[in-house]
């Protein structure tokens, strides 16, 4: 028996702009309710081999863990596996279009059902610790903030959300 975490969401923007913000590990923190820092330990940009040091809230302690990309396809998926970490885990985002030009978004986090034994393992001690969101259940932010990003019309490859920072 495995766990197979799996959250999605409908954004209103195109794949280019989601898919370049989301798909970005270091943008992670402002949009993944769980993500303490995200830092690249490679030359960006994110490609096969990228590793990325992340430090993340679970059940309330921190964990860290470093994540290598293993599979990138531009626009349409990112799958990152731990290098180093307390257990094995992987995750899964995928970009697909919608007819009226959004972007459907999906979050997986296959798990056997051992790890999640390793998970709780690892953050034993912290039962009373006050409870978080553990799951990926964050597409919704993302689309929140990549709802706001609009193209750099000097750099047709960049985005800037409306306080007008780049990615």
């Amino acid at each position: 028996m495995s766990v197979d975490v799996l959250t999605e969401t409908v954004i209103d923007r195109p794949v280019t702009a989601v898919a370049a913000f989301a798909g970005d590990p270091v943008n992670a923190p402002r949009w993944y309710v769980n993500i303490e820092s995200a830092d690249l330990e490679t030359a960006p940009p994110v490609a096969v081999g990228s590793r990325i040091a992340f430090v993340a809230r679970f059940v309330g302690r921190a964990m860290r863990y470093t994540y290598e990309v293993t599979e990138l396809i531009p626009d349409e998926r990112l799958v990152m596996r731990t290098a180093e970490g307390p257990f094995p885990m992987e995750t899964t985002y995928t970009w697909h279009a919608t007819a009226d030009g959004g972007t459907r978004m999906t979050l997986r986090n296959p798990r056997p059902a051992g790890r999640c034994l390793e998970a709780r393992r690892a953050a034993r001690g912290a039962r009373d610790a006050p409870r978080q969101h553990e799951g990926p259940g964050t597409a919704q932010e993302v689309a929140r903030i990549a709802g706001g990003l609009r193209r750099v019309p000097s750099d047709p490859r960049s985005f800037e959300d409306v306080a007008g920072r780049q990615f």
